[in-house]
């Protein structure tokens, strides 16, 4: 490698300070007449991953546009010529330059960043000041800022509209006073899940005494107790099972692919124990209990939502009419009305 006669860095150029001219051209290249680089503004070793002084030129940047060269005389003679360059560091990073003589041979080599200007920005976190001032990279940087910050508040914004739309539709589909699903989100489910054809359990469930907590104790009583009474069917269910409040005092819960009619009617009996089990509400204890009604979808049976709805309603009924706090399911309540009416099918 030929040194130049003062390997030292220079400080002038022509007359220009060095900091005048690492302010000007902060990635130039200054090329002595051997081809050994002898200075360079402070943007440049960022990029290069460390000082480049005191070697070739062309171990530094390659020469891509118009025509590659690693003769410096040839280099010169595309004085006023837009050079497209790559950097050697780091060759995906694409270089614009143009060059100008300098006397004795040497020359100035002005760097710029192209189309891989964001790139690099982000890749070596370079600033403001890795930029004259007149580089249109500065304004490019101000609008990608512009433009980050318009994004990161739009990605933001669109955040808050989803979290908002999702709460919206939770509280679409949640009853407010005990916190289950509601009458819409019970029909919704339902559909899905007699679409699905996979077998569940549809129970009807209505409160027994829950008036008389009403009328002794007041409505925030029984506010109270239907809250209590829906902590005991989260409890009590499955976690993917659906349980929701379609009235006042009214509960239904969907048992996906539980169809077994003794361990059915051993879980209901269960949960009617439980809720006949006392409670304190403001002091006062309060006691009700529960009569159920069982429809079974099964995958040799499976009827439409109405249908289930309907049968658990008449189960349900027929739990009340045979004195409450029972379990009825509707198909022994039509295999008795059959039997009732001498029908034996």
């Amino acid at each position: 490698m030929n040194l130049p006669l003062d390997p030292r860095p220079r400080d002038r150029v022509l007359g220009l300070p060095g900091a005048s001219l690492d302010r000007l051209m902060p990635m130039h290249v200054w090329i002595s007449a051997t081809g050994d680089v002898v200075r360079t503004g402070p943007t440049l070793p960022r990029l290069a991953g460390g000082p480049v002084t005191l070697r070739p030129w062309t171990e530094v940047v390659t020469l891509r546009r118009p025509r590659p060269t690693m003769r410096l005389e040839e280099l010169l003679r595309m004085q006023g010529v837009a050079l497209k360059f790559t950097l050697n560091a780091a060759p995906e990073i694409a270089l614009k330059g143009l060059v100008v003589p300098l006397p004795g041979g040497a020359a100035l080599l002005n760097l710029s960043l192209g189309i891989s200007l964001i790139e690099a920005v982000g890749r070596f976190d370079l600033t403001l000041s890795d930029f004259a001032p007149t580089d249109l990279a500065v304004e490019l940087l101000y609008l990608n800022e512009a433009k980050t910050a318009v994004a990161g508040e739009l990605r933001r914004l669109a955040l808050r509209l989803n979290g908002a739309r999702v709460t919206a539709e939770v509280e679409a589909a949640t009853d407010t006073l005990t916190g289950l699903a509601n009458r819409r989100a019970f029909d919704e489910a339902l559909m899905r899940l007699s679409a699905s054809g996979l077998p569940f359990a549809l129970l009807q469930l209505d409160l027994d005494l829950f008036k008389a907590v009403n009328d002794s104790h007041g409505h925030a009583a029984g506010d109270a107790v239907l809250r209590a009474v829906a902590a005991v069917l989260r409890g009590h269910c499955r976690g993917r099972d659906v349980v929701a409040r379609v009235g006042g005092d009214e509960f239904v819960i969907l048992m996906v692919d539980f169809t077994d009619r003794a361990k059915l009617s051993d879980n209901a009996a269960r949960l009617i124990a439980r809720l006949e089990q006392p409670m304190q509400v403001q002091e006062t204890e309060c006691r009700i209990s529960a009569s159920i009604g069982i429809a079974l979808a099964t995958r040799q049976r499976h009827p439409s939502p109405e249908v289930l709805l309907q049968e658990a309603d008449i189960a349900l009924y027929e739990s009340k009419r045979r004195g409450r706090g029972r379990v009825t399911f509707y198909d022994d309540w039509l295999e008795r009305r059959r039997s009732a009416n001498g029908d034996t099918g």
